[in-house]
């Protein structure tokens, strides 16, 4: 098994800027956090009822549904929108992101769960372009053996930190850094997801994805239409398949 590599890096070709990992996981004992006006104690019961709509959209993935289910969504926006924490709808988290709705969080990760090694030896570590508020993260966290997510805004990056430090994820690491270059020193990753969508996938995402792996993220094809994009690395090279239309913001180089 290939070491992690320590903490903190430098992604390769910033030049200047280090690859910096949040300690999500040394948090104060018993962190309890005030249950949002409007949530509060139901959010389980409104979590079931989110679940619930994603099985009747056609989730089927069990470990999915559960991961959907664990995690809470209302922790991750804003206190002005925790009414609509559980809607299936993006809401703004700052800096001009958003969080993904749920059924489009789901149906990434199930996609993920569905690549061919993910199905013979289960989900192992796992890439996420674009941390944004960290709930798709929180999500992966009950999915993959390792998630390593890169954000290239340091107000998410940091806000990030703080909604994942209460929940206690060792196994989620938190790199501020340019996303479209990927992260070399954890490769070969099992899966890499994108929260953003550009006209490209970058060559450095191909390249750190392992023999058996997959790549779901966004593309704009001819018209300016996103599409959600399935790469599978096999033995033979890689094989590409489009599905249902979707809307991610733009993908982005650089840090700010």
């Amino acid at each position: 098994m290939q070491r992690r590599p320590g903490f903190p890096a430098r992604l390769p070709g910033s030049g200047h800027a280090p690859a910096r990992t949040a300690p999500v996981a040394t948090p104060a004992r018993n962190p309890v956090a005030a249950a949002p006006v409007g949530i509060g104690l139901d959010s389980a019961a409104v979590r079931a009822r989110m679940v619930q709509k994603l099985a009747a959209g056609g989730i089927t993935s069990a470990a999915v549904l559960q991961a959907m289910g664990t995690v809470e969504r209302h922790r991750f926006v804003d206190s002005a929108l925790v009414n609509q924490a559980y809607e299936d709808t993006s809401l703004p988290i700052g800096l001009g992101q958003t969080i993904s709705k749920p059924n489009v969080v789901a149906r990434m990760c199930e996609l993920l769960l569905g690549a061919e090694g993910a199905r013979t030896g289960g989900l192992g570590r796992v890439l996420e372009i674009g941390t944004g508020c960290g709930y798709q993260a929180a999500v992966l966290s009950h999915l993959a053996r390792e998630v390593y997510t890169l954000e290239r805004l340091r107000g998410l990056h940091d806000k990030a930190r703080h909604n994942l430090r209460p929940f206690r994820l060792a196994n989620v690491h938190l790199l501020f850094g340019d996303g479209m270059l990927g992260y070399a020193k954890g490769a070969p990753y099992a899966a890499i997801i994108a929260a953003a969508g550009g006209d490209a996938v970058p060559q450095a995402w191909c390249d750190q994805l392992a023999v058996g792996g997959r790549l779901v993220a966004p593309m704009a094809l001819a018209g300016g239409q996103q599409m959600l994009l399935v790469i599978d690395k096999t033995p033979h090279g890689l094989k590409q398949s489009v599905l249902e239309p979707v809307h991610f913001v733009p993908l982005k180089s650089g840090i700010a």
